[in-house]
């Protein structure tokens, strides 16, 4: 599928692996509706793309706020081709300590934005693609999630996470399998450890020893890497039902 007068939705798109996506997603001649929470940057990132921009608030596990969002990408562009799935939240626990059990609350909170906030984004963007004329190869959409590696190498303290990333690991061959008649194709990109506004909290030291851990480049991934993985995936008709790692030969240890 050519990027060039596409149409994309970009959940997280106000910032990190989300923004770098919109912005290369823009560069390459697509219309870009970025979905973001409405304090995010989400609505001057799409600004800077004129016309071909929209900041359209939400929250991923709303579906009522997700389909209200595609449908003002619709309205503005007049379709949507591509979907790509960057909204997600990180958190730590072990699954006890010495004072309690892991929250269940935060576990739950997790799942819902990490796996079932994508989803939602997946059934509704594939209902909008469905309704598309086929290109050339027959297909009418892309659509691409996050995960992470931590869906195959969770450390300590990622119970929740890593049970949420395994779980869009998990949905991506049989959603794949599902949209495969209407010619719409899904893969998931599993990123390692990328400079995101998550880790640029953390003091220099810090970031330089996690980027030394990687084999090579021994440095963090770039949201740009990121994104220059995405527009392949648009591009590449072949790419369909598969996760891949993008993380630099990284095998997480415990700790």
């Amino acid at each position: 599928m050519n990027l060039k007068d596409a149409v994309a939705i970009v959940t997280g798109g106000g910032s990190g692996l989300g923004g770098a996506t919109a912005r290369a997603f823009a560069d390459a001649g697509a219309k870009v509706a970025i979905i973001d929470l409405p304090n995010s940057p989400g609505a001057k990132v799409a600004e800077s793309f004129g016309e071909r921009g929209l900041f359209t608030p939400a929250d991923v596990v709303s579906g009522e706020e997700v389909e209200a969002a595609v449908a003002a990408a619709v309205k503005k562009f007049g379709t949507l081709h591509i979907a790509v799935n960057c909204a997600g939240v990180g958190r730590a626990m072990r699954t006890i300590t010495r004072e309690a059990p892991h929250s269940l609350e935060l576990f739950a909170k997790v799942i819902q934005i990490n796996l079932i906030g994508t989803f939602n984004v997946i059934r509704l963007a594939a209902n909008q693609m469905a309704k598309n004329s086929p290109n050339s190869e027959g297909e009418r959409g892309v659509i691409i999630n996050t995960a992470s590696i931590a869906a195959f190498d969770g450390q300590i303290g990622q119970a929740a996470y890593s049970a949420s990333k395994a779980g869009v690991v998990g949905m991506t061959l049989p959603v794949a399998r599902d949209l495969a008649s209407f010619g719409i194709r899904v893969c998931t990109i599993a990123p390692g450890t990328f400079d995101t506004p998550m880790l640029a909290l953390l003091p220099e030291p810090a970031r330089k020893a996690l980027g030394a851990q990687i084999p090579f480049p021994p440095r963090l991934g770039r949201p740009e890497e990121y994104a220059s993985l995405a527009q392949e995936i648009v591009r590449n008709p072949m790419l369909n039902g598969e996760t891949i790692r993008l993380d630099g030969a990284l095998r997480m240890a415990p700790r």
